[in-house]
């Protein structure tokens, strides 16, 4: 369950995008997918040049060459897993048709991404919410933004629902959108509670129950 993170656009042009990434470019991917797998266990407060030094095997000079500072990693370690959850669970939603069928196909794929991706403390920018609600600075920041990123993306999914004629006119784009996150951070309780199938038939359940509350 990552109820926080947001899609992420590339800005880098199509032959950039297509060419062949560079040892560089290759080392840093497998600090990032390291660093977003310790956050999910651990938390982005145990992200340090250090403690990644020594997951990777990797030098703390080597590590120092991609990341400067102990910030500028964890920055980079949440851009990464917005990347991951974008690619593993919006993108594939968008190839189903708008409507109902879309917001089903994201809820899915949004349910069963961090046992899919393997992430041992669910979704990092999730557990980023929590460990820096109460913590101003860089980090909040960049979480929040996030999840005003996924906001906006969430209500437009349904709004379509809506345009499409499954969904009453009457429907509050944003509201459905909330109680649509709602399903999702109670997952993560009853996951804990009953175990991951229970969990994930309930939620199941809760989803198609709004969805018929909301039908045209």
């Amino acid at each position: 369950m990552c109820p926080v993170a947001a899609p992420v656009r590339s800005s880098r042009p199509a032959a950039a995008r297509a060419a062949r990434p560079s040892k560089g470019e290759i080392t840093r991917a497998q600090i990032l997918a390291a660093a977003v797998e310790q956050a999910s266990a651990s938390g982005f407060e145990s992200l340090t040049i250090g403690t990644l030094a020594e997951r990777t095997g990797l030098s703390k000079s080597g590590l120092f060459a991609h990341f400067g500072s102990k910030l500028e990693l964890q920055l980079a370690a949440l851009d990464e897993a917005a990347r991951q959850f974008t690619e593993a669970v919006f993108l594939p939603a968008l190839k189903a048709p708008r409507g109902v069928k879309r917001l089903r196909a994201l809820f899915e794929s949004w349910i069963t991404w961090p046992h899919r991706a393997r992430l041992p403390g669910g979704c990092p920018i999730d557990a980023a919410s929590r460990e820096y609600h109460h913590r101003p600075g860089p980090m909040r920041d960049a979480v929040v933004e996030r999840q005003k990123q996924l906001d906006r993306e969430l209500r437009k999914a349904v709004q379509l629902a809506i345009d499409t004629g499954e969904l009453s006119p009457r429907t509050d784009a944003q509201q459905l959108a909330l109680d649509f996150i709602g399903i999702l951070l109670v997952l993560g309780r009853a996951e804990l509670v009953v175990g991951r199938e229970e969990a994930g038939r309930w939620a199941r359940e809760a989803f198609e129950r709004l969805i018929r509350q909301h039908a045209a």
